[in-house]
C-alpha cells in the first residue's frame, strides 16, 4: 500500500477477446466497491477457485476489472457497522467473494460487516489464513461426517481423497487428531 488513499491489488482485466489478464495496480481508494467496513489485507490464500478465476476459466467472473482472492484476513481501518471497530482483527470466507464480489488479493478491502468473523483471540490473522478456506472446508467436511453418524468408534478408518491438496491434507490432519484411523490416497 503506497498510502492511506490508495491500495494495491491484482487487478484481472478482460479484452474484447473475452482474454483476461492479471496485473498488479495501484488504485484510489474510490474505486474500493461498496461496503460497511474497510479492511487493510494483511493475509490471504490462494485456492483452486482462484487458480481458475485468475485463469480466466469456467467464466466465474462476470463483471470485469475484477479483484480476486476468496479469502482474506486483516484489521479493520474504518467501519460503519456495529460489530467492528477500527483496530479489530477480522477474516472472510464465502460471500462470492474472489467471484462476483471483489476479493483479499488486495492490500485493502471494502466488504459488508455481516460478512466478516472476528478474529479468536487465540490466533494471528496469518494463522486464521494458514488453515484459510481449505480448512474451512475440510472441517465442514468432518462435521457433515459425525452429523451422519460416523465415529472413531463405529467406523474407525477414513478415506480421504486427494489427501496432497489443502482441504485433504487438512482433513487428514483434523480426523487422525480426533482418533479416526485415515487412509490417505491422492
Amino acid at each position: 500500500m503506497t498510502d492511506e488513499n490508495q491500495f494495491t491489488a491484482i487487478v484481472l482485466e478482460e479484452d474484447a477477446d473475452r482474454k483476461v489478464t492479471a496485473g498488479l495496480q495501484t488504485l484510489p481508494n474510490d474505486r474500493l466497491p461498496e461496503g460497511d467496513v474497510t479492511v487493510g489485507v494483511e493475509y490471504s490464500t490462494l485456492n483452486y477457485k482462484d487458480g481458475m478465476i485468475v485463469q480466466g476459466i469456467g467464466r466465474l467472473v462476470r463483471e470485469y476489472p475484477h479483484v480476486p482472492g476468496i479469502d482474506f484476513a486483516g484489521t479493520v481501518e474504518t467501519s460503519d457497522s456495529p460489530d467492528y471497530a477500527p483496530g479489530d482483527k477480522v477474516l472472510l470466507n464465502g460471500w462470492r467473494v474472489g467471484e462476483v464480489h471483489w476479493g483479499g488479493f488486495s492490500s485493502r478491502a471494502r466488504v459488508r460487516g455481516d460478512w466478516l468473523v472476528p478474529v479468536p483471540e487465540s490466533l494471528s490473522t496469518e494463522q486464521c489464513m494458514a488453515i484459510g478456506t481449505a480448512g474451512y472446508t475440510a472441517m465442514l467436511s468432518v462435521m457433515a461426517l459425525e452429523d451422519h453418524g460416523l465415529t472413531p468408534e463405529t467406523e474407525g478408518e477414513v478415506l480421504v481423497t486427494g489427501a496432497a491438496g489443502g482441504v485433504g491434507s487438512i482433513a487428514t490432519s483434523i480426523l487422525s487428531n480426533l482418533g479416526y484411523r485415515v487412509a490417505a490416497s491422492t
